[in-house]
């Protein structure tokens, strides 16, 4: 069962004005923000840490471009220490930013489950915190039901494996504010940077239904 953040009356305030980032990606150098390619698909995930996640997708072939920044709380471009602090609703995420016929949707929920504990609920490993929870935001209604169906499918194989229940909170992005200049593709910037990506070990069933 997925976990919902309860919204705090005392949520941080924010700001209005957007984080200012790089036009283009560290690493492959294509844009960091819209307008992408019309023919591109977005989808906003959360796997713990963003520094380790986003470089998983990054370095997938047919992904376009990443991102890391905050989404599903209340806080207009929130800051990381805001975030940090619990008064946001915020989870740690990434845009990942790729090409269906390259890299199928299959593909990326794929390694979204893979890539990481979702039965965790608000930590991953030894990170601890709201903002640390496993979450999949959603571009379209095709995207909101394979990542259902895809949930419903690895806790078949989590099942299987003893582990327990998927606590991913999947909805519809409402906003993907975007994260300070230095967190973005920080582990290309800084090689031995901290990462504690780690999966179950429990593999996604060949064929994976997201339909």
């Amino acid at each position: 069962m997925s976990i919902k953040i309860q919204r705090s009356a005392s949520a941080a305030p924010g700001r209005s004005e957007p984080m200012s980032v790089p036009t283009s990606h560290f690493v492959n150098g294509n844009p960091l923000q819209p307008p992408f390619p019309a023919h591109l698909e977005q989808i906003v995930l959360g796997l713990g840490c963003f520094w380790g996640a986003e470089r998983i997708f990054w370095e997938t072939p047919g992904v376009f471009s990443t991102a890391t920044g905050y989404a599903g709380g209340s806080t207009p471009n929130a800051s990381y220490q805001e975030v940090c602090s619990g008064l946001t609703g915020h989870a740690e995420v990434v845009l990942v930013v790729f090409d269906p016929n390259k890299c199928s949707l299959e593909k990326v929920l794929q390694l979204f489950w893979e890539s990481h504990d979702p039965t965790q609920g608000m930590r991953q490993g030894n990170d601890v915190g709201t903002q640390y929870r496993s979450a999949i935001y959603t571009t379209s209604e095709e995207q909101l039901m394979a990542a259902r169906s895809s949930l419903r499918s690895y806790q078949d194989a989590l099942d299987d494996a003893d582990f327990g229940s998927i606590t991913t909170e999947i909805e519809p992005l409402a906003h993907f504010y975007y994260a300070e200049d230095y967190h973005q593709q920080y582990l290309a910037k800084n090689t031995g940077g901290y990462c504690s990506i780690d999966g179950t070990g429990v593999s996604c069933p060949q064929g994976l239904t997201t339909t």
